[in-house]
């Protein structure tokens, strides 16, 4: 368990931190087993599920539950290099699963249970993946993949009673294996490969994004620090455990806190308001989820809900607009702490309890991460002028950056040169240090000279109560070179009307620089996006190009 420190100040942060990553080491060893054998009742887990039975989970059950798992996938032929796709919404076997493939020294696949048959054929051919450990409301897409999947040899289901037909019950499994499994003398540690994400791309195939097994050291900063987690705290990250996101905010950094893990496994729709009873009932202390959530949350009566007990809140994934952030500060009196990161990185840039965080800033470069906005001649851009976000890695890379791009050398050779990880997204830096981020490179709209980043204008449209979502691209205009358009999905209650195309673009006006209004607007029933939830703005470029 990591001991957090108390700086009064960023500089302070900055000078004091640092990571010593133990020889070797493996968070399923190191962290889990070796808590459960200090502590073995010690709290690691809150699971409440869809209807609303709640379980609690020591350090000892992860530690011989996985214990058991990684024996029974051992004696089904999985070892060492081995991947292992895993589709198991918010489950307790999804904490199991991914700490027995680390004993085994498997890579573990986290996906998405949105992956249609045709995206799982895709990922197991393209990684050549070898058994899958997935829930049983999976079973039917993954038997319309499993003829075309040659390299997928085992299959264990997560609620089917027995195993039958070639399909492995999990509970069954486990239950009849042993709870011990000894450290073997050749463990997968340090830079040997760990996990695999499909990195969900707004263009073209998904990347398998290769992370080692430091990497989850490297999220001590994302726990303690970004998150602020106090040992004992109950902190919920709202994402599925298909997406990194959820080993940034239910999985690695927390535990290495002491934290509590919270995690509430709903199935179908969102809703706000069951949200917030959730938090209430629970008394979570510690709250992570996307911006759209916070925007959610906040039109809801805040006063109806007991949310004492909460006392730090963060958001990444895209820009929170100030309107969201003021009535969130207005309503519980906790600001809305911002971040930045990758499926390639842990947090980079994060606003901290001991900065004063700007509404729509990302904040400051985190400890160990050397960060420079370049511009196209790779040349360092001043306060206030736009550039690519770079990491530098050489002499030495940060913990937490990702390995490579898995069977993808040219793709991995065009971000990793000159000395840096070229991230592919822009943002400037104002006089007091602070990151602003503007959006992908291939998403700057360049109109009359000025160069406009998508995300402020989306932000500001969606201030307005009549948008839900915007997506906000470049078509071509003859005087300008490419004008701002605005894809809208309004919010119900609301028309598409001349009167309310005038009253947005007014709207923008007021809320950033007036040469950024949107002088198209294009009303929609839903935006296109990837699986993940990214807009898929490329998709929309097109479409206006044809």
């Amino acid at each position: 368990m990591h001991t957090k420190l108390r700086p009064d100040s960023y500089e302070e942060f900055l000078a004091t931190f640092h990571l010593d990553i133990p020889e070797k080491y493996n968070f399923a060893f190191d962290m889990v087993d070796a808590m459960a054998a200090k502590e073995p009742d010690r709290l690691a887990m809150v699971h409440v599920d869809d209807a609303g039975i709640r379980r609690e989970f020591g350090f000892s059950y992860f530690s011989e539950e996985s214990s058991r798992l990684a024996n029974a996938l051992k004696g089904l032929g999985i070892g060492r290099g081995d991947k292992v796709m895993i589709i198991l919404h918010r489950r307790v076997e999804f904490w199991t699963t991914m700490l027995a493939l680390h004993k085994l020294g498997a890579l573990g696949v986290p996906s998405p249970a949105l992956l249609t048959s045709k995206d799982i054929i895709y990922r197991v051919n393209f990684a050549s993946i070898k058994a899958a450990i997935v829930d049983s409301g999976v079973r039917a897409t993954l038997e319309a993949a499993q003829p075309e999947c040659p390299s997928l040899s085992l299959i264990v289901l997560a609620g089917l009673e027995h195993s039958a037909n070639g399909w492995h019950s999990f509970s069954e499994i486990t239950s009849q294996a042993s709870s011990s499994f000894p450290r073997p003398d050749d463990a997968a540690c340090g830079e040997d490969p760990a996990t695999i994400y499909f990195s969900s791309g707004t263009t073209g195939h998904p990347k398998m994004v290769l992370h080692n097994f430091n990497y989850p050291f490297g999220h001590i900063v994302t726990g303690s620090y970004w998150h602020d987690i106090e040992p004992g705290n109950l902190h919920l990250t709202l994402a599925d455990t298909g997406w990194a996101k959820s080993v940034w905010g239910k999985l690695y950094g927390q535990w290495l806190a002491g934290g509590v893990v919270f995690v509430w496994d709903f199935r179908g729709k969102f809703e706000p308001a069951r949200l917030l009873q959730v938090m209430a009932e629970h008394k979570v202390t510690n709250f992570c989820a996307p911006p759209t959530v916070y925007r959610f949350l906040v039109r809801e009566d805040l006063s109806k809900y007991d949310l004492s007990a909460l006392r730090h809140c963060t958001t990444a994934g895209e820009l929170l607009n100030e309107s969201v952030f003021e009535t969130w500060l207005e309503k519980l009196g906790i600001p809305i702490y911002e971040a930045y990161g990758q499926t390639e990185t842990t947090v980079q840039i994060a606003n901290f309890s001991f900065m004063t965080p700007k509404p729509g800033s990302i904040g400051k470069p985190c400890p160990g991460w050397d960060i420079a906005l370049l511009d196209e001649n790779d040349d360092p851009c001043p306060p206030g002028v736009e550039g690519e976000i770079c990491i530098r890695i050489d002499p030495k890379r940060p913990v937490g950056l990702f390995s490579c791009y898995l069977l993808d050398e040219a793709k991995t050779a065009s971000v990793m040169r000159g000395g840096y990880y070229r991230t592919g997204d822009k943002a400037w830096v104002d006089e007091d240090g602070y990151f602003w981020f503007l959006g992908r490179i291939d998403d700057l709209i360049k109109s009359s000279g000025y160069r406009i980043g998508p995300f402020e204008v989306e932000s500001a449209l969606v201030s307005h109560p009549a948008v839900v979502e915007a997506a906000v691209t470049g078509v071509p205009d003859p005087d300008r070179g490419q004008a701002v358009k605005a894809t809208v999905m309004l919010a119900q209650g609301y028309e598409p009307s001349a009167e309310l195309t005038k009253e947005l673009q007014n709207h923008v006006k007021r809320v950033t620089a007036p040469y950024k209004y949107p002088r198209i607007i294009d009303y929609v029933k839903e935006l296109p996006k990837t699986i993940s939830g990214k807009i898929k703005r490329a998709e929309i470029r097109a479409k206006d190009q044809a």
